[in-house]
């Protein structure tokens, strides 16, 4: 006989505002099965648990259900109080009676019956309720952290300081991802290199840290604690162990390529080192763009240069031979770092971006203002080299533009511009810079007093309002736009233009490989944005870093360390409980039409074989990998001859709520 008791919350007046907490209690107490009720201000609090705990000891109840809020906040803290008290934690259920009631409905009348069902369709459901065990999967020790940025950089670190070994992986053929091409770095104006260089230094000689650049995860399987990762390492045609980086294949290599570390403002050769701070300090053979460049020969894939670069090669590290090589790793847990890239300024209908050499996106201008940049730090146009005497900077290009761009604002493009009108100030001292604002959003620690800076000491001036076009004419470039203080048409002749583009995640297709969610934008999606920023909904994959969202360094690095920290503590497990609420399969029901393997999301579902003694084949099922299932319940909705089942929310347990809710209904049906 079941005895369940009832506890609901006030939630300070989260819920007590609209919802008569004392009247759902006493209609609780009316509900057959129901053996105690009662409520109390703050449920969750060391207290109301406490009364969880009595009324489970002194009444012998079988089941709990507490009245409160999401069972995202507060469902593992009453579990764990009912199986302190010697009840089956899975017993425990949660009645959402404030986000979904109480929020939603700002009239007591409304609220209060509607308590009531969902009270007494959770009673129901527990009623209904079976007892449940974890179950453990090993864990193998060791990380896999996807993105050799700083978020990447700063992860792979804490986890190998931490004991653990770590594999990162860099589809670029050195470290620091875009925090490499900065100049210097908001609100201090630390250079960037001198930042960097000293952890991509300790990332190449760490013990535990193996590093893979210019390689790309292709394929991920398994599950938490249990991941397999196939890794393509793609061909340098330099041998990294005889390398010397002593830079003789430069001139001798006579192919000129736009070098991508400085936004294609100045060239490269064919063999390359993206920066002088590269790590890891090694030559890189471009095969795309080296002379004969690719070729299919009788020996396999080969490259068929000029062999100019192995010629002066003393140490003699070119081989042309190399191909691509398949590495393959396990791992326990997996940081995604990917990054962000810069919205398509083309694409924006102000700023003529594309069409003049001189109209350049944020990156752009931070490679020009870096002493390893195309002009050596300093600001001339690259139309004609010319020394830029008048620079105006557009903000929110693409950003908070649901109709030409992105709804959403990037944070970082109001510090960025105000750090590169300060440091063109700095440079050209004669010179005059404009800045185009729609507000100023500095919202971090010395951000605020970094733009009065800008603006009071180095006479930056800002105009709030938008910019409609940008036109050359006779040599310059003519900014158009209004000033919406004054209410005045504005229009200023330029040297040069910088347009404040929209972040974006960046194309690395990661998501689907690791399944995981991203959010409208393409942004690796987290699991909760306030209790679970840097996990996912796969359980043993965290994110990182801009990947997640737009953000500065000192966010990203802080969420790094959080990633890395969630890491450590998995990998400190040597085996790990997985919960047990997962889909499973009646076999004698199944008709192996695999509509749950199609749908299944996390790739739990696999195709079992049913053999006699003899070991023939009689007939195919689907089964299911409990360590891979993350209880989605997509499989028993598709599955349609009813096969499926997903514990802890059985098909009794459903249809006993949907009874409770609607008993009408379901009296109508039975008639």
């Amino acid at each position: 006989m079941a005895k369940i008791g009832v506890f609901v919350c006030h939630c300070g007046e989260n819920i007590a505002r609209t919802v008569r907490v004392k009247e759902v209690a006493e209609a609780a107490r009316q509900i057959p099965g129901v053996a105690f009720s009662t409520d109390y201000p703050y449920m969750c609090s060391a207290p109301g648990q406490k009364i969880v705990m009595d009324a489970i000891k002194q009444h012998g109840l079988t089941g709990v259900v507490v009245s409160a809020c999401s069972p995202q906040l507060h469902e593992p803290t009453f579990r764990r109080a009912a199986e302190q008290a010697g009840l089956n934690p899975y017993q425990c259920e949660m009645a959402n009676i404030r986000e979904q009631c109480s929020w939603v409905h700002p009239n007591p009348a409304d609220a209060t019956p509607k308590a009531c069902q969902i009270v007494a369709s959770m009673v129901q459901k527990v009623k209904q309720a079976r007892s449940l065990n974890p179950f453990e999967v090993p864990v193998t020790r060791r990380a896999l952290v996807v993105g050799g940025g700083v978020a990447g950089i700063r992860a792979a670190l804490d986890i190998a300081n931490g004991g653990r070994p770590v594999v990162l992986v860099e589809r670029q053929p050195s470290l620091g991802g875009n925090m490499a091409r900065l100049s210097e770095t908001f609100p201090t104006l630390d250079c960037s290199q001198c930042i960097l260089t000293p952890l991509t230094v300790e990332v190449s000689r760490h013990p535990n840290i193996e590093l893979l650049t210019y390689a790309e995860v292709e394929e991920v399987s398994g599950y938490v604690g249990n991941f397999k990762v196939r890794i393509k390492k793609k061909p340098r045609y330099v041998d990294p162990e005889l390398c010397t980086a002593c830079s003789d294949c430069i001139p001798a290599c006579p192919v000129d390529v736009p070098n991508e570390f400085d936004q294609k403002l100045a060239w490269r050769k064919a063999i390359y080192i993206p920066s002088p701070q590269a790590v890891p300090t090694t030559f890189t053979l471009d095969a795309e763009h080296c002379l004969n460049a690719k070729s299919q020969s009788d020996k396999g894939y080969r490259v068929l240069a000029c062999e100019r670069c192995a010629d002066v090669c003393k140490p003699r590290a070119i081989d042309y031979d190399q191909k691509p090589e398949i590495l393959e790793r396990e791992v326990g847990a997996i940081i995604a770092a990917t990054g962000f890239q810069l919205w398509p300024a083309e694409r924006a209908p102000e700023g003529s971006y594309g069409k003049h050499p001189d109209i350049l996106d944020g990156l752009e201008f931070e490679r020009i203002l870096s002493a390893s940049g195309p002009t050596g730090g300093e600001v001339r146009r690259p139309s004609d080299g010319k020394p830029v005497k008048t620079v105006v900077f557009v903000q929110c290009i693409g950003s908070r533009d649901p109709k030409n761009g992105v709804p959403y604002c990037s944070r970082v493009c109001c510090m960025y511009t105000a750090k590169h009108a300060l440091l063109y100030k700095h440079k050209s001292h004669d010179g005059r810079a404009y800045v185009f604002y729609m507000d100023i959003r500095a919202a971090g620690k010395n951000y605020e007093e970094f733009v009065t800076r800008v603006m009071e000491e180095e006479r930056v001036v800002y105009i709030r309002g938008r910019v409609s076009d940008v036109v050359p004419r006779n040599g310059e470039l003519v900014v158009y736009g209004a000033d919406t203080l004054s209410g005045q048409a504005v229009q200023i002749k330029a040297d040069l233009v910088v347009l404040a583009t929209a972040m974006v995640p960046s194309e690395s297709g990661l998501a689907k490989q690791l399944r995981i969610a991203v959010d409208p934008y393409g942004f690796l999606q987290e699991a909760h944005p306030k209790l679970r920023p840097v996990e996912t909904l796969t359980a043993g994959v965290f994110v990182a870093g801009s990947a997640q969202s737009p953000k500065d360094i000192p966010d990203t690095v802080a969420q790094a360390s959080a990633a890395a920290s969630k890491v450590l503590q998995l990998l400190s497990q040597e085996k790990l409980q997985r919960e047990p609420t997962v889909a499973q399969v009646n076999e004698t029901y199944c008709i192996a039409c695999y509509e749950c393997q199609r749908v299944c999301p996390y790739q739990a579902v696999e195709r079992k074989e049913i053999r006699d003694r003899q070991g023939n084949l009689l007939r195919m099922v689907a089964q299911v990998n409990p360590a891979m299932c993350e209880g989605c319940g997509a499989c028993v909705v598709a599955c349609r001859p009813q096969a499926m089942d997903l514990a802890g929310f059985n098909n009794e347990q459903v249809f006993a709520q949907i009874e409770a809710l609607i008993p009408e209904l379901v009296g109508a049906e039975a008639r």
